[in-house]
């Protein structure tokens, strides 16, 4: 034993300077970004790959959110977010309650078929979408993106919801009907609250890919600036000639700032509903 204790304890000095790395190598770009926002174009450019500032500009920030106009650019995105998280959570809650709680004709070849396009790229739908949109009278809209983002098919949202509901005992659910208690009134009261740590992870995710989204707000918004997103709107930092790359920073520090927040309200709940996704 004696021996041995000391090739423990390089292999584990190995391992902790290896993961010691690639943790850095993995939190630096954000490190950078941070640095970034509060340094001058010139310090940007000069101090190379040093994150410590030559002096500190905290007027970026001010810069990003009052001249570039990012405060009506994060109302857009909370607006537009929040909504779509709505419409999500609650239109895939109930279609995995139906796939997992339901025997219907064609039920296999639906779950296939969603499965299915989870493969297929997002660019591939945008036009048929920005068609039906305009012809609805719902372009250049904040009703017509939200629509645009909800409408996705949101397959994991869905699968995860149908996993978690089809391990939920019957009993409960016949207990409803007893009670008096029909569809709509059952799934609301019962089993969406049930599924608390999936809903959490599909308002995490969907929170990320809605806010971060950038292709669907850019042609939703392309004639209607003042309807912009916070990742469309970081386009005002980009001139024909010269590019504004502390301001870029700083704005982009702000955009982090809600997500990190959800983060950390949501994390356990999250991390228990990956762990029930994963185990299923």
């Amino acid at each position: 034993m004696t021996a041995r204790t000391p090739s423990r304890r390089t292999l584990r000095w190995i391992q902790t300077i290896v993961l010691a790395a690639v943790a850095l190598a993995w939190v630096y770009p954000l490190l950078w970004i941070l640095s970034a926002s509060v340094k001058d174009a010139m310090d940007i450019f000069g101090s190379g790959l040093s994150l410590w500032p030559q002096e500190w500009h905290w007027e970026n920030y001010s810069r990003a959110w009052d001249e570039a106009g990012f405060a009506r650019y994060m109302l857009n995105s909370v607006i537009v977010t929040v909504a779509t998280v709505v419409i999500v959570v609650v239109r895939c809650a109930m279609a995995g309650y139906v796939i997992a709680r339901y025997r219907f004709a064609g039920r296999r070849m639906l779950v296939g078929v969603l499965a299915a396009t989870m493969f297929i790229p997002t660019g591939l739908f945008i036009v048929p979408v920005v068609e039906l949109s305009d012809l609805l009278g719902l372009l250049n809209s904040h009703l017509g993106l939200i629509l645009a983002l909800a409408g996705g098919g949101h397959v994991a949202a869905v699968l995860l919801y149908a996993g978690f509901y089809a391990k939920v005992p019957k009993e409960l659910e016949e207990a409803a009907v007893v009670d008096g208690a029909g569809f709509l009134r059952t799934f609301l009261r019962i089993m969406l609250p049930l599924s608390g740590p999936i809903t959490a992870t599909v308002v995490v995710l969907t929170f990320l890919a809605t806010w971060n989204n950038f292709f669907l707000p850019l042609v939703f918004t392309f004639s209607t600036p003042q309807n912009r997103t916070l990742a469309v709107g970081m386009l005002a930092f980009q001139g024909t000639n010269s590019t504004d790359w502390s301001g870029l920073a700083a704005a982009a520090s702000l955009s982090l700032l809600p997500i990190l927040a959800l983060f950390l309200v949501l994390q356990r709940y999250f991390v228990e509903g990956i762990a029930g996704a994963v185990k299923n």
